[in-house]
C-alpha cells in the first residue's frame, strides 16, 4: 500500500504543540485592517487551537 501524502496547504497552516494539540491562525487578519479596531487586530494576532470536533480531519490532512 502506498504512503499517504500530506496536504501541502495544511502543513503550511497548522502546527502541532508539544502536547499534541493543533495550533492555527485566526482568520480576518490579512487585509481590510483599517476598519478593524486595535483590540480586534491584537486579538486576531494570537494563535488559537483547532476545535476538538475538527482535530481528526486536520490530523488526516497532515498525514498522521
Amino acid at each position: 500500500m502506498p504512503k499517504t501524502k500530506t496536504n501541502s496547504g495544511s502543513k503550511k497552516r497548522f502546527a502541532l504543540t508539544g502536547t499534541g494539540k493543533i495550533k492555527r491562525k485566526h482568520a480576518y487578519h490579512s487585509h481590510i485592517l483599517t476598519k478593524k479596531t486595535k483590540k480586534q487586530k491584537r486579538n486576531l494576532d494570537h494563535f488559537a487551537l483547532v476545535a476538538p470536533a475538527d482535530e481528526k480531519r486536520v490530523m488526516e490532512l497532515l498525514g498522521r
